[in-house]
C-alpha cells in the first residue's frame, strides 16, 4: 500500500493513560462518518503500517483509541505525531457537485468567459483558503476554492467550470 493509494485521515496527538491508549485528531469534515472504523494505517519509517482497534470512542473531531498489541505508554508514545491514513476506497461518497481535492488534479479548468485556462497541477490547503494551483500559459495561477468561483464539476469530461473574479488572472499575467 502506498500513500498515493490513500488519503490522510489525521494524526496521533498524544497518549492517554498508561495502558497504551491514544488520542487521535481526525482532520475530516464529518468525523461521524468514521465511527465504524476498525483500523487505520500509520506512517512510520517511510511506510504505512496497519493497526487494528480494540476500542474506538469518537469525541467530536478527536477519538480515543486502543490499538491491538499496544499495551503500554512507552510503546504508545512511539506513535505520537504519526500521520494516519485510510485507503481511497474508504472515502465517504459525495453529493453531485462536491469533490475531493486529490481527484481534480489533472482536470481542465474552464472559465465561463475566458474558456480553457489550463490544468489543475495541485491543490494548496492554507489556513483560511484552499486554492486550485493551475498551470496557465506556463505560469502558476492560484484560484480560490469556493462556491462563488468554482461553479461545477464534470467528472466525465474531467473539467471544473469557474467564474474568475475580475482582475484575478491579470495579476498573474502582468509583468
Amino acid at each position: 500500500m502506498t500513500k498515493e493509494e490513500c488519503y490522510e485521515l489525521g494524526k496521533i496527538v498524544k497518549t492517554h493513560g498508561l495502558r497504551g491508549e491514544l488520542s487521535i485528531y481526525l482532520d475530516v469534515d464529518d468525523p461521524s462518518e468514521y465511527e465504524d472504523l476498525d483500523s487505520f494505517l500509520v506512517e512510520r519509517d517511510g511506510g504505512l503500517i496497519p493497526y487494528f482497534f480494540e476500542t474506538f470512542q469518537l469525541q467530536g473531531n478527536r477519538a480515543l483509541v486502543k490499538l491491538e498489541e499496544i499495551n503500554d505508554i512507552v510503546t504508545a508514545s512511539e506513535l505520537v505525531g504519526c500521520p494516519l491514513y485510510l485507503t481511497l476506497a474508504n472515502l465517504p461518497k459525495l453529493t453531485n457537485q462536491q469533490f475531493y481535492y486529490h481527484e481534480v488534479v489533472g482536470y481542465q479548468v474552464v472559465d465561463e468567459q475566458r474558456g480553457l485556462l489550463g490544468l489543475v497541477a495541485s491543490v494548496a490547503t492554507l489556513p483560511h483558503q484552499d486554492l486550485l494551483v493551475v498551470d496557465h500559459q506556463n505560469r502558476e495561477v492560484l484560484i480560490p476554492i469556493n462556491d462563488d468561483i468554482v461553479l461545477s464539476i464534470d467528472r466525465d469530461a474531467q473539467t471544473l467550470q469557474v467564474r474568475l473574479p475580475d482582475g484575478l488572472l491579470e495579476v498573474y499575467l502582468s509583468e
